[in-house]
């Protein structure tokens, strides 16, 4: 009876220290907040062995900052302390806000980067080893429950050794590191890279999703987001194209394209819009034997094919356009 009211006492007491996150997750993990600059971006990344770690830990608001609330995680750690920041407080001030409030804060790890590139962390004292922070220029890293205590050293070095990489790759490599250095002691299972823009225009749909990737649930998550990364420009190269295309740019479309299709060659819609790209610059031998592949692969490309003329997206004669169909 002794031990049981002991044991009960116990988790009575960690709930009471809890009570701010009712339900929320315990994301013992590595993560990174960072400001490039370069450009004034700011960035979260994250791993963990919890299932999508992206719905707790990382938050950022484009020219205000980005934060990673973790350990016994404080959820609202996250829009409390970016609207702090809007206020016009520091890093440091809006982590004490929040600590001060808190009395969960011996449990917490929380990091904070704002606009100006000022960094504030904290590690609570009863985080589960190991668990510490390293803060460089513009950067914190933090983590808890890693299986080591070389990982936040290793994060930190990678970070700082890919300085002419952009601010999502740098993150990239800081994530790998850890894992590299040990990781997290319980394994892996999902990651998180978000990035926003350093200064907020009148576009807050593209200011706040530059990056904006999550693996939820994979035996590899830096792996998948790695992939995810990489997608993602080559996307980015797609959309370049479609500008393009509108603007009837068709040198321009077929350039930005081929990159894309260069970045993941077996994608048919990659190779799809380089083919169309082909045929509105006159080079219909090239557009054809690319088409006939997609095509043989998905016949509902060729229907697609003969729906562009009538919206400009593919400008040919009538006799081009059959080869082309055909």
């Amino acid at each position: 009876m002794r031990l049981l009211y002991i044991l009960f006492s116990l988790v009575s007491s960690l709930a009471v220290a809890q009570r701010t996150r009712n339900g929320d997750p315990f994301a013992h993990t590595f993560s990174i907040v960072a400001r490039d600059p370069k450009t004034g971006d700011l960035a979260v990344g994250v791993q963990s062995h919890w299932f999508s770690v992206g719905t707790s830990v990382s938050w950022a608001e484009a020219g205000v900052g980005a934060i990673a609330t973790q350990s016994f995680t404080n959820k609202s750690f996250g829009p409390r302390g970016l609207q702090l920041l809007k206020t016009g407080k520091t890093a440091q001030q809006a982590l004490d806000e929040l600590l001060r409030t808190d009395d969960g804060r011996d449990v917490r790890q929380v990091a904070i980067v704002d606009a100006k590139g000022n960094v504030a962390v904290h590690t609570g004292s009863k985080c589960i080893d190991f668990a510490g922070h390293h803060v460089g220029v513009g950067y914190s890293v933090q983590a808890n429950m890693m299986l080591n205590k070389t990982v936040p050293d290793a994060m930190a070095k990678a970070f700082d050794a890919n300085t002419a990489k952009p601010l999502p790759e740098r993150v990239l490599s800081a994530l790998e590191a850890a894992q590299t250095a040990g990781g997290d002691i319980r394994g892996r299972q999902s990651a998180v890279l978000l990035v926003v823009r350093g200064k907020a225009t009148d576009a807050p749909w593209d200011d706040n999703h530059l990056v904006d990737l999550r693996v939820d649930d994979a035996d590899r998550p830096l792996t998948e987001l790695a992939r995810l990364l990489r997608l993602h420009r080559a996307y980015e190269h797609m959309n370049n194209g479609d500008l393009a295309t509108e603007k009837n740019d068709t040198t321009n479309a077929m350039r930005e394209y081929s990159a894309a299709m260069k970045l993941f060659p077996q994608n048919l819609e990659m190779q799809y819009w380089t083919a169309i790209a082909l045929a509105n610059t006159k080079q219909f031998d090239k557009a054809s034997a690319m088409l006939r592949s997609i095509y043989a692969k998905d016949p509902n490309w060729r229907e697609l094919t003969r729906r562009l003329p009538k919206v400009g997206l593919l400008t040919v004669s009538p006799e081009a356009l059959k080869q082309l169909v055909n």
